[in-house]
């Protein structure tokens, strides 16, 4: 499995600017939800990945929240660690982050450039040497591991720590099939759009 799967709903963001969606169980009103929300359909690796394309963060925070919003009629099973819809400086992208986070062979590390961002992380379990670079212990099951980074980067949002890069970019996270076996949410009646559709700084509801 990959760190995309564990989840019904998994909203992401490519180190390009994309925001990307990935469904892990089948929501037959999903893919009108997401094409009306400005998404698109995208074959990769055998399964179907939603990008919205790079857009200012006002704008993808509403299209993904209205996206989310609906999605959440039919499931709470969703995290959302995209970075591309997180405001700062009066709307825009963060020009340069305060944390980055990477992931390679399944390893999950960050960067950190102040001193409020290292108390963070190291709170929620990464190990660092002391320069600025911090890594998840690979004893951590993946479940474990993406909860540390959920917890860690809700943690860094509410110290208005700016946070780009994402340990799930879809070219890596997207295996060939699913690694569960997937199921058909029952149909749900979409809710209208609202103001209660934008989201806080992350939204993670763990099954």
């Amino acid at each position: 499995m990959a760190l995309t799967d564990h989840h019904d709903v998994f909203i992401g963001a490519t180190v390009d600017g994309h925001t990307f969606l990935i469904l892990n169980r089948r929501i037959p009103q999903a893919p009108q939800m997401l094409t009306d929300a400005g998404f698109t359909a995208r074959r990769l690796h055998g399964r179907t990945v939603y990008l919205l394309p790079p857009d200012t963060a006002e704008d993808a925070h509403e299209r993904a929240g209205v996206a989310a919003y609906g999605l959440m009629a039919c499931t709470h099973d969703l995290v959302d660690l995209a970075w591309t819809t997180r405001r700062h400086d009066g709307g825009q992208n963060p020009p340069t982050p305060d944390v980055t986070f990477r992931s390679a062979d399944g390893a999950v590390t960050a960067t950190a450039t102040t001193d409020t961002a290292h108390g963070v992380l190291v709170q929620h379990g990464f190990l660092t040497d002391h320069k600025r670079h911090y890594l998840l212990p690979d004893a951590l099951s993946e479940r474990a591991t993406l909860s540390a980074v959920v917890s860690a980067e809700a943690h860094l949002c509410t110290h208005g720590v700016k946070v780009a890069g994402d340990p799930t970019h879809p070219d890596r996270g997207a295996p060939a099939s699913p690694g569960r076996q997937e199921s058909a949410i029952p149909p749900c009646v979409p809710r209208a759009p609202g103001n209660s559709a934008r989201r806080l700084c992350l939204r993670s509801q763990h099954s």
